[in-house]
């Protein structure tokens, strides 16, 4: 920050520029990719808004647990929390990306699904909720995907406790 001419007598102090938004959310720039951070109650809102503006490919949803990183640095107004979950947009028209980064926080793990706007979410939103136990409300099939129904905990997280599992062989076919 900067001081200012004086008025009267006393400094003004200068704030800094509030950073930019799209669709009223602050974006930032990450190694030159856009980023754009949201909490739950606008990310359906967000990401529909950016359908609208021809992002018309989502190339990935995904999860993050910031266990560790609880008082990570999130623009205002969006406050950290526990869960992230990361999208991807592409728009094919203009060969741009956007990725939105919406907090997600751990006592509700709860945030909607993107299947309606883009259907090819449905096996990625089903990865998330398998390994971070995030659960995407309106998606049609919130089933495990890569463990078994019947698995305890989310392999992901970040206070799930490091175990082994017993690796089972066929018995090898005897010589003839």
């Amino acid at each position: 920050m900067t001081d200012a001419a004086p008025v009267d007598g006393e400094a003004i102090e200068e704030t800094p520029d509030p950073p930019p938004e799209l669709h009223g959310w602050p974006v930032v720039d990450s190694h030159g990719q856009t980023v754009v951070h949201c909490n739950r109650e606008g990310y359906l809102e967000l990401l529909s808004a950016l359908k609208a503006d021809g992002y018309d490919m989502c190339a990935d949803v995904c999860g993050v647990d910031y266990l560790a990183h609880l008082s990570r640095a999130i623009p205002t107004p969006v406050t950290p929390e526990r869960f992230e979950v990361v999208v991807n947009l592409v728009s094919i028209a203009t060969r741009q990306r956007v990725r939105v980064r919406a907090q997600v926080p751990e006592s509700d793990a709860v945030i909607a699904t993107l299947f309606y706007l883009w259907p090819g979410t449905e096996a990625p939103e089903r990865e998330v909720f398998d390994m971070f136990g995030i659960r995407f409300e309106g998606h049609p099939d919130l089933t495990r995907i890569l463990m078994p129904e019947d698995w305890e905990g989310y392999p992901l997280r970040k206070d799930y406790a490091v175990g082994r599992i017993p690796v089972q062989f066929k018995e090898a076919p005897s010589p003839r």
